[in-house]
């Protein structure tokens, strides 16, 4: 008699009126924004701009989602197109079958172009969001426990899992291990291991996210080992355990030789995000610049020492016995006026020749500086 177990829910589906609400979806497209939103915060963090993670998850997502059926439909083709199969029933996702390797592959597809648009880096993105990615999986993973499938072998431990027998599909009831939480707790401790790793040796250039394959692919190779549901075999093994085991190989190949040729990490993961998010920029993103290279408000402050340069040049200053004088304006009364070859006829000789003895005594007496601002 078994004194404890995991019991499964009884149903995987509420009617909302015509709307289904499924546990299986409801998860997914949890761990989605669990995963963006972690995402985006490790993005901030490395010097990107908030909400670039969720504009690329809109290419990423759908693409993962398309990968991941493919996967499924692709290894799993019998129930869709072997002898009694039904081809439309490929496209019912919320029914369960999504490949996390289709899913990974694709999205990164889906990824890349994103990021091309935004002009990012890939590896820099895939570094952001893979603890993320962990997350989501860990939180995706109970979509399978409402829809009481891909359990393992029968077991009476205290946290085995209660399945209910169902003879239209072949399902027998008993208690098995409960691979989906294996694999959800796995996923949690490969989360942990790569924000640690990232902070302890600076992981850059697509190796966070290298050491987040590796580390799931080593624990589904077991876990998948476990698994009691149909599925293809090669040399005695599941498609899906030859599968972890090279994707874990070349996850490896990637970070020694990584290592090797960008060692640490990106100094600027998205141009322009940490000028545009700062002070003093134009709305280009970039501070704006003179000839010379310095920005608006160096020149501005340039161009006013120049100024008072300027005015205190112009000003008058004592000389040697008082009689250096700043010099005239260009504008001096008599600099602008023409020169007179004879004089007036109507002016007596006399009144002219007494007013040239006084002009020397008028200029004398005028300030240092003073002129006429008439224009001729």
């Amino acid at each position: 008699m078994d004194l404890a177990f995991i019991p499964s829910p009884s149903v995987g589906v509420v009617h909302l009126g015509p709307i289904p609400l499924r546990g299986y979806a409801f998860c997914i497209i949890i761990g989605v924004f669990v995963g963006v939103w972690l995402g985006n915060k490790r993005w901030v963090q490395r010097g990107g701009r908030s909400g670039t993670v969720a504009d690329i998850a809109v290419w990423a997502v759908p693409f993962g989602l398309v990968g991941g059926r493919l996967y499924h439909v692709i290894t799993t083709y019998e129930p869709y197109f072997g002898p009694n199969g039904h081809p439309l029933d490929a496209f019912k996702v919320w029914e369960g079958g999504l490949g996390i390797w289709g899913a990974v592959a694709l999205g990164a597809v889906g990824a890349w172009i994103g990021c091309r648009r935004r002009g990012i880096p890939l590896p820099a993105y895939a570094d952001a969001l893979a603890p993320g990615l962990a997350i989501g999986q860990a939180i995706g993973r109970w979509g399978n426990w409402f829809n009481q499938e891909l359990y393992g072998k029968p077991t009476d431990v205290p946290w085995a899992l209660q399945i209910s027998s169902d003879p239209a599909i072949g399902r027998i009831g008993g208690t098995y291990h409960p691979t989906f939480l294996y694999e959800s707790l796995w996923c949690l401790g490969v989360a942990a291991l790569v924000i640690w790793a990232d902070k302890r040796f600076r992981l850059g250039h697509g190796r966070a996210f290298a050491l987040y394959v590796a580390a799931y692919c080593a624990g589904r190779a077991w876990i998948e080992y476990m698994r009691v549901d149909e599925a293809h075999h090669i040399l005695g093994l599941r498609l899906n355990v030859w599968t972890a085991l090279l994707v874990f190989v070349l996850a490896i190949a990637y970070l020694v030789v990584s290592a090797k040729k960008a060692p640490g990490r990106e100094a600027v993961v998205e141009p322009g995000a940490q000028l545009a998010d700062g002070e003093g920029v134009d709305e280009s993103g970039e501070g704006a610049k003179d000839a010379d290279g310095a920005t608006g408000a160096e020149s501005a402050a340039d161009a006013g020492a120049t100024a008072d340069a300027a005015a205190v040049k112009s000003s008058p200053t004592p000389g040697a016995g008082g009689t250096a004088q700043a010099e005239e304006p260009a504008t001096s009364e008599k600099s602008a006026e023409p020169a007179k070859d004879e004089p007036a006829k109507d002016e007596p000789a006399g009144e002219k020749a007494e007013d040239a003895a006084d002009a020397p005594a008028a200029d004398a007496a005028k300030p240092a500086g003073s002129g006429s601002t008439k224009k001729s």
